[in-house]
């Protein structure tokens, strides 16, 4: 079904549309759009900070291979990646004030990766660009896991963006895969709560040292707690859906990252087999309206395929060209 391509276009897709709404109020949006469920992408189609890191990501992923996937091998080019999206005069889409810092720190010869690490950031940057490892074929649990957490830890190093990242690049993996939509809260809570304590420090080397923590068990049990707290709140939206008000009202608006899962998940899962609705929806409402947007797109195009997504959009979208050619390698 090349749900490759569909992740990625519905990605960018949502986080073009996004775009224009990101920083408006519900009331500033219906001024030009009274009809949520006619929102239009903009012309021209062009995303945002979360799209182009997403490729960054993807093309240090097919950097590191063939081949296991390993820290070692995945670093190098990431952090080379990171830095040049960060010098970039593309790098102008209203760009995360955390992925700015740490990308400074990583330009710097030989600092280690760890010292760039933004600690105390929990912010959404990290898991709106996730998704290429949910992709890409044959990864190991442990590798999905790590790799995820450690694309993170390059520039949000707080353990509620690490799990939140494993999360989304699980939630990617299982649609891809053909889970069916209503299985995934269980499915992402039965990760969450078996991985609670598991601090892998070979993807993530000495990172729990960094904020002194002396149990690098209890810094991951953080990260997850916060995860299974916005679960929660998921699990009441949907046991009680209302498809017409803001999103951001019962899941939290999505500048941090366990609120962007979770508003992200609500939006596809209020609409599963709606793709294009469910993208207006997280792009309609009052929080970071194009990370929501990017997550839900990256979720219906995993579990629909690219042919939901209308043929006018992908022909605009941004970077059309890399999309399809990155989401064929992986299909």
């Amino acid at each position: 079904m090349m749900r490759a391509t569909g992740t990625l276009l519905g990605l960018a897709i949502g986080d073009a549309m996004g775009y224009p709404t990101e920083f408006d109020e519900i009331e500033q949006i219906a001024a030009y759009c009274p009809d949520w469920r006619e929102l239009p992408l903009p012309t021209p189609a062009l995303v945002t900070d979360g799209t182009q890191m997403t490729l960054a990501l993807a093309r240090a992923v097919r950097q590191a291979g063939p081949g296991e996937l390993t820290p070692q091998g995945l670093v190098p080019p990431l952090r080379d990646e990171f830095v040049s999206w960060a010098r970039s005069p593309e790098n102008n889409r209203a760009p995360g004030m955390t992925c700015l810092r740490a990308c400074g720190l990583l330009a710097r010869p030989g600092q280690p990766w760890q010292q760039a690490s933004q600690l105390g950031s929990k912010g959404c940057g990290a898991n709106m660009r996730v998704a290429p490892l949910g992709l890409v074929p044959g990864l190991t649990e442990r590798q999905l896991s790590g790799a995820a957490q450690l694309q993170s830890a390059l520039t949000h190093g707080h353990p509620t963006a690490l799990a939140a990242s494993d999360l989304t690049a699980l939630t990617v993996r299982l649609l891809a895969e053909g889970t069916a939509p209503h299985e995934l809260p269980g499915r992402l809570r039965a990760h969450a709560l078996a991985n609670r304590e598991r601090y892998d420090a070979y993807w993530l080397d000495d990172l729990a040292a960094q904020v002194g923590i002396v149990r690098p068990e209890e810094f991951m049990a953080r990260g997850w707690d916060e995860c299974l707290a916005a679960l929660d709140r998921l699990d009441a939206a949907l046991a009680d859906p209302d498809p017409q008000a803001d999103p951001c009202l019962a899941t939290g608006e999505g500048w941090i990252a366990e609120e962007a899962l979770a508003t992200g998940l609500l939006c596809f899962l209020l609409f599963p087999d709606e793709p294009v609705t469910a993208v207006r929806r997280a792009a309609y409402s009052c929080g970071d309206s194009d990370s929501l947007a990017c997550l839900t797109g990256a979720f219906a195009g995993a579990h629909a395929g690219p042919d939901v997504w209308p043929a006018d959009w992908v022909r605009r979208i941004e970077h059309r060209d890399e999309l399809l050619a990155l989401g064929a390698l992986w299909d």
